[in-house]
């Protein structure tokens, strides 16, 4: 499959990093907001990267696209973020062609997940794909790679159980809360952040907590005010944020900054505290645990706790590899096809030249000549020729290479 991979010279990488190798402090270094995106996605373009796709989450960034060397895109990244290709290299991977290919399979349908099942993937990947066909940075092989990931992804979610039982961020951390904090209906919790991270531990913790008294604040109160109104909740400005910290039992910092939103000048209060941040980079300063009544968890901690429900899903991961090579080998053999179409069409062309020179000597040599039921002939044959060709081409048996250096030996054709 290497060869048909190749295009313009160009082989096919996967550069990024993960949770895997990655902390949550180096995955921020190399965090991708939508500024850099396209920012990246421009550069590439100048640059004349054929195509390319940027995801960034809070586990892992990645860059797919065609390039000379991995360095291009490493270099890419890494002009873009926070993070050194020093520092990249130590915790980085880089995957050729069709190990690039495997492992964008294995990513989108939450294989390669920290939580396996993990669904919410293919929504970065989707957002990928539109945010870099946009700006005409998907090519044909990018769009029906994307294409078969989001069908192999649906058929997962839909004919097994990997993603049974709610396991994310937002449900371990309201796990987390109710295994940890007594009579929790009764404790005062306050959300700071209501972006995605934001909004599903807001509906997770109004489904088990029984909690009616939950208060939210965003930077963008109107923001908050959409969220909280689904739920009933309190909203409060965020000039009332240090007010509302002090008043509150548990803090869930689900924010997207840079830098940290909360630190230890954020608390006055010395009742306990307990701040789960849901982050990255992490958004809590790990100053506020020189204050004794302050315990900080970060989401990495988080997704370990759901193991239960883990295990009970990695009984259906050979079923959901069966999906994704069925749907990898339908993408294959459209490689395949497309390694030898242009040759196919060349083929045509060139019959149908001889057709045309045939066509123009039997129009002047016969007075009665029956051009448009020639046509209508010769049309029949030269599609019936190009498809037994076609069919050998396709044949597992058979060296398409050479087959097809045979072909335009024979006929004298050169794909353009």
């Amino acid at each position: 499959m290497e060869p048909h991979l190749r295009t313009k010279g160009a082989n096919f990488y996967t550069i990024g990093l993960s949770y895997k190798k990655a902390d949550a402090e180096i995955r921020g270094h190399f965090s991708i907001n939508e500024e850099a995106k396209t920012s990246i996605l421009n550069q590439a373009k100048e640059e004349g990267v054929e195509g390319l796709l940027v995801m960034s989450t809070c586990n892992r960034t990645e860059l797919y696209g065609f390039a000379q060397h991995p360095f291009q895109l490493i270099k890419l990244l890494c002009e873009h973020t926070h993070g050194t290709v020093e520092e990249f290299e130590k915790v980085a991977y880089v995957h050729k062609n069709s190990k690039a290919v495997s492992h964008l399979f294995r990513v989108g349908t939450g294989l390669d997940s920290q939580i396996l099942g993990d669904f919410e993937i293919i929504g970065q990947i989707k957002a990928g794909f539109r945010a870099s066909k946009k700006i005409q940075m998907i090519n044909p092989f990018l769009e029906r790679l994307t294409n078969a990931v989001i069908q192999a992804s649906k058929r997962i979610k839909n004919e097994t159980e990997i993603s049974s039982g709610a396991t994310s961020v937002s449900f371990a951390a309201v796990q987390y809360i109710l295994a940890r904090v007594p009579y929790v209906s009764d404790k005062n919790i306050l959300l700071f952040g209501t972006g995605k991270i934001g909004r599903n531990t807001c509906e997770n913790l109004v489904k088990h907590t029984k909690n009616d008294h939950i208060v939210l604040i965003n930077r963008t109160r109107d923001k908050a005010e959409k969220v909280a109104g689904k739920f009933n909740l309190i909203v409060k400005d965020y000039d009332n944020l240090k007010q509302e910290v002090d008043h509150s039992d548990v803090l869930i910092v689900a924010t997207g900054g840079q830098k940290p939103t909360i630190t230890k000048d954020s608390i006055s209060t010395d009742k306990p505290l307990l701040i789960l941040d849901l982050s990255v980079p992490k958004n809590v300063d790990t100053n506020v645990t020189e204050l004794p009544n302050v315990t900080l968890v970060h989401m990495d901690h988080l997704s370990k706790i759901t193991d239960d429900t883990l295990q009970r899903r990695r009984v259906h991961i050979p079923k959901a590899e069966g999906i994704i090579d069925e749907v990898k080998s339908e993408f294959d053999s459209w490689l395949e096809t497309r390694k030898f179409a242009p040759t196919i069409k060349a083929l045509k062309n060139k019959l149908a030249s001889f057709k045309d020179a045939e066509i123009n000597l039997q129009r002047k040599k016969i007075s009665d000549f029956n051009e448009e039921q020639a046509t209508i002939i010769s049309d029949r044959i030269i599609q019936k020729i190009t498809n037994h060709f076609a069919s050998h081409l396709k044949d597992e048996n058979t060296s398409s290479d050479e087959s097809i250096e045979l072909i335009q030996k024979v006929f004298q054709i050169h794909n353009k």
